[in-house]
C-alpha cells in the first residue's frame, strides 16, 4: 500500500535545500504514523519494569525514577490507546505524477483533510465526524458514514482526493442533495463529485477546481 510522504521524499529535487526539506517532511510523516498510546505503553512499561527491578536489588534511586515516571506514562498510554482513532489507509499507491499535481494544485482544505485522516487522532469518535454532522450526513453516531479508505488521483487533468465511505444508512440520493453544500463547506477552489461504486459504499471526489493551490 502506498504512502504519500514516502513518494514525496523520493521525488524531492537533488539539492541540499530540497534534501533538508524532504528530511523534515519524512520525519513529520513518521511522527503522524506513530501511536502515542502504544509509545506511552512501551516506554512507561519499560521504565516501570526498571523500577521493580531496582526495588528488588535495593537501588532506591532507580526505584523512585521507575515508579515516579514509569507508572504515569503507562497510565497515560492506556488512556490514549482507549481514545485512539487509527489513520485511514491508502487504497492505492500515489504515483509521482499525482504527487506533482498535488503540489501544484491542491487547496489548503484538500491537504488538511488528507493529513488529518491519515494520522492518529485522539478524542474523536470518527474521522470527519464534525464535518459530516455540519453537512447533515450523520443522523446519529450509529448511522454516520465511516471513512474506510483514501486515494489520490488525476481527474481530467486536475488533482483529486477521493474519500471512500462505508455508508449503509445514508443513501446516494442523500449525498447528492448535499453536493452543493459540500462544495461550499470544503471550498473555495474545490469541485465535488459523488459516486456509488457498490452498494453501501460512497466515494466523494474532492477535485481541485483551479491550478492555484497550496503544496504540501
Amino acid at each position: 500500500m502506498g504512502n504519500w510522504l514516502t513518494i514525496d521524499y523520493s521525488c524531492a529535487p537533488c539539492s541540499p535545500i530540497a534534501d533538508n526539506k524532504a528530511e523534515v517532511v519524512k520525519r513529520s510523516c513518521m511522527l503522524r504514523q506513530v501511536s502515542l498510546g502504544k509509545l506511552g505503553l512501551v516506554v512507561g512499561g519499560l521504565i516501570t519494569i526498571v523500577g521493580f527491578v531496582a526495588y528488588f536489588i535495593d537501588n532506591p534511586t532507580l526505584n523512585l525514577v521507575g515508579f515516579f515516571y514509569g507508572i504515569p506514562l503507562l497510565l497515560g498510554g492506556l488512556a490514549l490507546t482507549a481514545a485512539e482513532l487509527k489513520p485511514v489507509p491508502y487504497t492505492q499507491p500515489t504515483s509521482p505524477e499525482v504527487v506533482a499535481l498535488r503540489q501544484q494544485q491542491a487547496t489548503a482544505t484538500q491537504n488538511q483533510v488528507r493529513q488529518d485522516i491519515t494520522r492518529y487522532r485522539y478524542g474523536q469518535s470518527a474521522h470527519l465526524d464534525t464535518a459530516l454532522e455540519r453537512l447533515g450526513l450523520a443522523p446519529t453516531d450509529e448511522e454516520r458514514p465511516i471513512v474506510k479508505g483514501v486515494r489520490e488521483t488525476q481527474i481530467d487533468g486536475a488533482y483529486g482526493l477521493i474519500l471512500e465511505f462505508d455508508s449503509p444508512f445514508v443513501t446516494l440520493e442523500q449525498w447528492q442533495k448535499k453536493q452543493d453544500k459540500m462544495e461550499s463547506f470544503f471550498g473555495p477552489g474545490i469541485r465535488i463529485e459523488v459516486t456509488q461504486p457498490t452498494e453501501d459504499e460512497i466515494e466523494i471526489a474532492m477535485i481541485a477546481a483551479s491550478s492555484q493551490g497550496t503544496s504540501s
